[in-house]
Parts: structure tokens; sequence; C-alpha cells
């Protein structure tokens, strides 16, 4: 059984979300999403304004058909060395130097990294703008 990972804050889920995940569980049999916890997320940008808890979140992601499986996560670079998975699957966008490290680890330990695209028009970002 081939075990595909993604990580994310899926706070505002959309069709972007769904669709990630659609495409994550096509690359393997089972489909493993950490959902990065609310606490952690506010310690690195204290200003962010989450809508939903991280239960509410955790929830959410859990009731989505290609998600086989969801765990929390604070730091990329410690979930991906505590999960048991074949290929981490990454958005372009997931840079930072946190993903560096987890994408390096990876390498290192014999896990495929495959770079999913996004879903043209969609962003958490401009519906939260939308929103507001």
């Amino acid at each position: 059984m081939k075990k595909v990972f993604t990580v994310g804050v899926y706070d505002v889920l959309h069709i972007g979300h769904v669709k990630l995940f659609e495409r994550a569980r096509a690359l393997g049999d089972h489909l493993i999403v950490a959902v990065q916890d609310g606490d952690y997320v506010l310690k690195y940008k204290p200003n962010a304004k989450m809508v939903y808890s991280t239960e509410e979140r955790v929830y959410m992601v859990s009731s989505v058909r290609y998600v086989d499986e969801v765990v929390l996560y604070k730091d990329v670079d410690s979930i991906v060395r505590k999960v048991d998975f074949d290929i981490f699957a990454v958005g372009p966008d997931q840079q930072h130097p946190g993903f560096q490290a987890a994408m390096r680890w990876c390498h290192e330990n014999g896990r495929e990294v495959v770079t999913l695209p996004r879903t043209e028009g969609i962003s958490s970002t401009q519906l939260r703008e939308g929103i507001n």
C-alpha cells in the first residue's frame, strides 16, 4: 500500500483544498493529511485571524472523501519524521525553511516529494479578502 502525506492549515476549507486532496490521493492508496495546530499557527503569525478551531479544521478535513487519516502537527520538518508515508505531496508555494528541511529529509530517507499544482483562481487569501 502506497501512503501519501500532505500538510496544511486548512482554516478556510475550499475547492482548492479538496482538489489538492483528490490529486494527492490519486498518487497512492492511502492519504494522510496533517492539520497544523492553531496555537502553533498563531505563534508564528500572531495577527492571523483563524476562523475555525483546530478541532473544527480536523473534523472538516476528515470529512473529505479523499482523506483516509488526519493527524495534527506543529512543525512540518518534525512531522515528516513521525508519520509513515511514501510520498510527500506539497504545493508550489510551500518553500519556507521548514518545508525545505522536510523535503531534504524526505530525499535523504527514501521518500518521494511530489509538487502538485494550485487550483487556478482560488486561494484562502482571496477568500479572506472577499469576506472582509
